[in-house]
């Protein structure tokens, strides 16, 4: 770990000017950004401690009954807020699904949509990634590859965004808040991470100094009664997804008026699969219907490598996904949130949380 200034500023204008300054990082909790450090893929040479910003901490419910998320909000504080959960199931059920508990305590709303790749080549400094050094490459393309990209990739880049919480956050079209150099500012969570193109592997389209101060979900009874997230992982905790989905619909007797569905583990961003959504549009929750909008999720997915069973796996995650929501939303979330094989008569966990 290299040498670094450590800055704590008392605002949000002095936190945005310093970190404008070239080899600047901000520092919430640190759950990913300690490490990067530790390992050598992040060398800042100043560090912009944010965790004491005033005013970033709070839920806020707003009069048109949307809610307000400080962008440093802890995940567990949001997860387990009892309102929180029964308006936004699935967000809470993949928070919940994230990581272990310990860190769920410590990690931050803000932090989590920045989270960068678990990727082992970008992890690894010895090996070519144009994420960690434009230009150099990609050895994952021919390296141990099973569990990258297979929507949205290029030779630049097939490396998946890691986080469950921007899952459902993109199937709902959560509203981030970034305060910069020319002020505050709002873009959608589907325009905030980039995909890679022919010219390199940005990650996000946020300038130098920009820093997320919070997010905004639009009030969504609608969908609250049939909403569930799933992740499937190499094993059942502390475990990244391999794929995952977010499914919520909103129900007209045994038609579906609306659906909002999203993947995640199969790109660079949380993917929203707008053309599934479209083909469940008025059509009886039956499972040839969710097959059919799996079918059309995933049109566009091809291999990276060596991982064709991924498109194979996702297709399945989105059908059992459909399929639980369909079921409804439980009034508790069982032991495992998000596993999709749920044993319903396994304990519900210490503390268990009531979502509808």
């Amino acid at each position: 770990m290299n040498r670094f200034d450590f800055i704590r500023p008392t605002s949000l204008a002095d936190a945005v000017a310093a970190g404008t300054s070239p080899g600047s990082v901000y520092l919430a909790a640190g759950t990913n950004l300690l490490d990067l450090m530790k390992i050598g893929v992040t060398r800042p040479e100043r560090v912009i401690d944010i965790s004491r910003l005033p005013g970033l901490d709070r839920i806020e419910w707003l009069p048109d009954g949307s809610v307000r998320i400080g962008a440093l909000v802890r995940n567990s504080d949001l997860a387990y807020d009892k309102r929180f959960a029964a308006a936004y199931p699935a967000v809470a059920e993949a928070l919940l699904s994230g990581a272990s508990a310990q860190l769920r305590n410590a990690a931050t709303v803000g932090g989590n949509l920045l989270q960068r790749t678990r990727c082992a080549y970008f992890q690894d400094t010895a090996s070519a990634c144009n994420r960690r050094e434009p230009g150099s490459g990609c050895d994952a393309l021919r390296g141990e590859n099973r569990l990258h990209a297979v929507l949205g990739w290029t030779e630049q880049c097939i490396a998946t965004h890691p986080s469950d919480f921007c899952v459902p956050l993109a199937a709902l079209d959560a509203m981030v808040e970034i305060e910069g150099q020319d002020g505050r500012r709002e873009l959608p969570i589907g325009a905030l991470h980039r995909l890679p193109d022919a010219h390199g592997a940005t990650e996000s389209v946020l300038a130098p100094g920009d820093l997320i101060t919070g997010l905004r979900l639009s009030e969504s009874t609608a969908f609250a009664a049939h909403a569930r997230y799933v992740k499937l992982r190499e094993r059942t905790s502390y475990a990244f997804a391999i794929v995952s989905a977010a499914a919520l619909l909103s129900m007209d007797g045994d038609r579906i008026k609306a659906s909002r569905l999203a993947l995640g583990g199969v790109a660079a961003k949380p993917w929203r699969a707008s053309a599934a959504e479209a083909a469940l549009v008025g059509q009886r929750a039956t499972r040839e219907a969710f097959e059919r909008a799996a079918t059309a999720a995933l049109g566009d997915a091809r291999p990276s490598g060596d991982n064709a069973f991924k498109i194979t796996l996702a297709h399945r995650i989105l059908v059992r996904a459909l399929t639980l929501a369909h079921q409804g939303t439980p009034k508790v979330l069982p032991a495992l949130p998000a596993s999709p094989f749920p044993d319903p008569h396994s304990p519900a966990p210490k503390g268990d949380l009531h979502v509808a």
